[in-house]
């Protein structure tokens, strides 16, 4: 495989998991909206296919260094951030040679897997690492078996097939959901597209209708590309059941969408309504919709994403443009730093909903990032965050355990500036980190105190669930209202918002219990959140409530205990 062929499949395996990352978000365990395996990974190679492009004259080095720094820059999410370190490690074995020959595809395979290991503190088995290993040994077994790297690659990637069947047995909560594991699963659809590729073999192009989007026979405009006002194409079904739904209803619930976006498409049939829209909030249309009966095939697709890959057909052209942009960037905010007084310790937080951001401001946080658990920052939205503080210690709190790997990427990369990521894992666990911290102390000093007030709150996250499946012998149907608790524990689960909420501070609080704190998002009335508290205060007499408007999306509420 000489660097022609090299972009070639590479060009391709990320094409193979783009066409693929709908059907692999699926097998994700947990049931929530948030920010998928296969969306993750799509987005991360994406970003190095844009910097691959970009190379007009290949050689191994250069398309090595594209694919490298491309992908590590464009990391989102733990999926995501493994792909980008073994995609690392791989071309930093092939670098040097002009030309990968089994032998050096072995040795890549190895230090690939290597690499990828060092980057998780704790690795666990039955996940990506573990589909990753088992190709690394199988090519170390058959290296010398045959010149041919095409029959070395097949040989692979059925080895690798057979250890992600084998997932299931590695992990309980795999076997209990009957699935394999996401990203173990989205490694294999880039080793099939790499291999596909370098047969020559032609993956099918998907149908491209910049003028409209189809859905089941129905043509809906979509407007401008270059604007996209509402980001989120929602679709799903309700199954009407509760008999509030007739003609007049239907008239004001098309209303109060169009009060949340455009692009509205409703069919009803007997029993059941197809809905489509384009919003900001897909959880306020959930919760709405959930007034007149249960929902089906519910689909959330991030246009503005997905736009931003359509763009990749112009590679070139769009890296030049966005070299530009970021170097202009880094000028304006290089000025607005000489602006800025200098600090010796700066913060920058990942949050989402205006009023957390309110809060994270309020601690004296300086950058926010929009994200979380429905939208996974990238390695490089943490660096240019970083570019606008003008401190020499900046401290990052993730906020969220998918994020952490991103984060942590960004500080290896960081050289100008000492960047510092409390492994934060929930916005009450980073609230409660930098009340703790303190400018004085030596950074030793804050991150064992940070790391003390983060383990002395416990956190409850409820949603709804997207698909039917099995968590911890439960059984949630689409629609259900859940309750994750820390290490993603589901503390409880049923129809009724308020009798989850419940059960869920049930399951969190002890006899050590000083403070609630309830955070309530966009879906939720003020009223709603302070009967909530009221009830609450009342089983629960000894503890003191606190309830902050918090603005999340998805998420109904964030509680702590501490």
């Amino acid at each position: 495989m000489d660097a022609a062929l090299l972009k070639a499949a590479f060009l391709t395996a990320a094409k193979n998991l783009e066409n693929s990352k709908e059907w692999i978000n699926e097998l994700n365990v947990f049931p929530v909206p948030d920010g998928d395996t296969g969306t993750n990974m799509t987005l991360t190679i994406l970003s190095a296919v844009k910097e691959v492009n970009s190379v007009a004259d290949p050689d191994m080095a250069s398309v090595a260094k594209a694919i490298s720094s491309g992908s590590l820059r464009g990391a989102r999410g733990n999926s995501g951030v493994i792909l980008s370190q073994l995609l690392r490690g791989f071309t930093r074995e092939i670098r040097e040679n002009e030309a990968i020959t089994p032998a050096i595809a072995a040795a890549a395979f190895n230090r690939a897997v290597e690499t990828a290991y060092k980057a998780v503190i704790k690795p666990k088995e039955g996940t990506i690492l573990t589909v990753a290993r088992g190709m690394a040994e199988k090519a170390s077994e058959i290296a010398g078996q045959s010149e041919d790297l095409v029959v070395m690659l097949e040989e692979i990637v059925a080895y690798g097939d057979e250890v992600l069947a084998q997932t299931p047995e590695m992990l309980p909560v795999l076997k209990q959901a009957g699935v394999v594991d996401s990203g173990g699963q989205g490694l294999m659809q880039v080793m099939k597209g790499a291999l596909a590729g370098m047969k020559g073999e032609m993956l099918p192009e998907e149908s491209h209708e910049p003028a409209a989007v189809r859905t089941e026979g129905l043509v809906i405009p979509q407007g401008d590309e270059e604007e996209i006002k509402f980001g989120y194409c929602t679709e799903f079904i309700i199954n009407l059941e509760k008999g509030n739904y007739d003609d007049d209803e239907a008239v004001r619930f098309r209303e109060f969408l169009e009060s949340l976006g455009d692009s509205i498409v409703m069919v009803s049939d007997d029993d059941i309504v197809k809905v489509h829209v384009h919003t900001n909030d897909p959880g306020v249309v959930f919760t709405r919709a959930l007034t007149y009966g249960s929902l089906s095939r519910m689909k959330i697709d991030n246009m503005r994403e997905e736009h931003q890959e359509k763009l990749i057909r112009d590679a070139s052209a769009i890296a030049a443009r966005e070299k530009a942009e970021r170097e202009a960037k880094a000028q304006e905010a290089q000025a607005k730093q000489e602006e800025k007084e200098h600090k010796e310790v700066g913060f920058i937080s990942v949050s989402i909903g205006e009023g957390l951001a309110e809060i994270f401001r309020g601690l004296n946080v300086d950058e926010l990032i929009e994200g979380g658990q429905t939208m996974n920052p990238s390695t490089d939205d943490i660096l240019e965050a970083v570019d606008k503080v003008n401190a020499d210690v900046i401290y990052v709190f993730p906020n969220n355990k998918n994020i952490i790997l991103a984060a942590e990427q960004a500080a290896e990369l960081c050289k100008e500036k000492k960047l510092v990521v409390i492994p934060s894992k929930t916005i009450p666990q980073g609230i409660a980190a930098i009340i703790a911290c303190s400018p004085l102390d030596s950074v030793e000093d804050n991150i064992a105190g940070m790391t003390e007030a983060m383990e002395s709150v416990r956190t409850g996250q409820i949603t709804y669930a997207v698909r039917n499946t099995m968590i911890d012998d439960k059984t949630i149907h689409e629609g259900d209202i859940m309750a994750l608790g820390d290490h993603s524990a589901l503390l409880a689960v049923g129809e009724q918002l308020d009798t989850v909420a419940e059960e869920m501070v049930a399951a969190m609080v002890d006899e050590d219990s000083e403070l609630v704190s309830i955070y309530y998002g966009k879906d939720i009335e003020e009223a709603t959140a302070e009967a909530l508290a009221e009830r609450l205060g009342r089983t629960y007499p000894d503890l003191e409530f606190e309830i902050n408007y918090g603005g999340q999306p998805v998420y109904y509420y964030i509680v702590s205990v501490e």
